[in-house]
């Protein structure tokens, strides 16, 4: 029986291969669950650094538990400033970037 030679291909190519190319609506979508997965983790890794469990940082915070868990396991339905005062909590330094389409804004 042959064997099946196997192919190295970058990241990118599988991406855009079984995700899409980008500017499509499917990469998009990806990509922004990514980056609230990402933001899920980093709540995390700063709670872990300051050995909190999720109960103590909901005090702190002033929301129960399984807000912070939902915070770091499911980022989709969280309040701005919620994630705001979690991460003034954990005293972490927030940078968060706004991209606007290719298109003029107008303001009335």
């Amino acid at each position: 029986m042959p064997t099946k030679k196997l192919q190295t291909v970058s990241l990118e190519t599988m991406i855009d291969t079984h995700i899409g190319k980008p500017d499509t609506d499917r990469r998009e979508t990806f990509e922004q669950e990514l980056r609230l997965d990402l933001l899920g983790y980093a709540i995390k890794e700063a709670r872990l650094y300051h050995n909190l469990t999720q109960e103590q940082l909901g005090k702190l915070v002033g929301v129960q538990k399984a807000q912070i868990s939902k915070l770091e396991n499911n980022f989709t339905n969280a309040r701005f400033d919620t994630v705001i005062k979690v991460f003034n909590a954990l005293q972490a330094k927030v940078n968060f970037k706004v991209e606007l389409p290719k298109r003029k804004v107008r303001v009335a």
